[in-house]
């Protein structure tokens, strides 16, 4: 899937995360198979740092606060009816359940899983308000904890597991509709952050931000003729 180049051609498709390290490369991934890619933003980039194949081709649409249900609807509204709706958006706290607080873990639950079922419900409405109903596709950004026994990260995987089981229920629910819904485990992805948190892991082992936005750019095109409520890994070697 790597050198594959897709065919997004007359499609619109949101990206949650867009202007993040995985998000901004699946952008990039849609915008060379001909995407139109909406991308809520809490904050307004740089202009001077979007890549320039971006421009004409990708809306920014800062002020998106993706844990408010009032504003994600709005959003949503705003946009030409959807071909799919990829959701990358999500954080990161470690902690042991002995050491997280309360505090930490509503937060998780927001950023993660809040966010992602707001994104879905919109998008769904979206999509099948699409000329003739064609279909679509949501791919969600779970991870690897969420569904293998990982210690210190009890807060994060109980909501990215949240994420895994929305999908499996969108999966089901949306089957006769022809709207796919999967979701995509990453491990530890290889990004400047990750590398500065553990500078002694070998980082060869990591996958690529831009492999693992291969693999959800399959899942979100048409090409993906047959796939959904596949819980995807994303591996690598690590």
């Amino acid at each position: 899937m790597t050198g594959m180049t897709l065919d997004f051609s007359d499609r619109h498709v949101v990206v949650t995360g867009g202007t993040g390290a995985l998000g901004a490369a699946v952008v990039n991934r849609l915008v060379e198979g001909g995407a139109t890619v909406h991308v809520p933003a809490h904050r307004a980039p740089d202009p001077a740092k979007l890549p320039a194949a971006w421009r004409g081709r990708v809306e920014v649409v800062a002020g998106v606060d993706l844990t408010d249900e009032a504003r994600v609807e709005e959003f949503y509204r705003g946009r030409p009816a959807l071909w799919a709706s990829i959701h990358t958006a999500g954080s990161f706290a470690p902690g042991s359940v002995a050491d997280t607080s309360l505090k930490t873990f509503r937060e998780m639950v927001d950023v993660n899983a809040v966010t992602c079922f707001l994104c879905c419900r919109a998008a769904v409405r979206s999509i099948r308000g699409a000329a003739g109903n064609p279909g679509g596709r949501i791919v969600n950004v779970a991870a690897r904890p969420a569904v293998t026994p990982s210690a210190g990260v009890a807060a994060y995987a109980a909501s990215k597991a949240a994420v895994v089981s929305l999908t499996m229920s969108l999966s089901e629910e949306l089957a006769a509709e022809r709207i796919w819904a999967n979701a995509v485990l990453p491990s530890t992805m290889d990004t400047p952050a990750n590398r500065a948190a553990m500078p002694d892991a070998d980082f060869a082992k990591w996958p690529t931000v831009d492999d693992v936005a291969a693999t959800i750019a399959f899942l979100a095109s048409p090409a993906n003729a047959v796939t959904r409520g596949a819980l995807v890994t994303a591996y690598g070697q690590s």
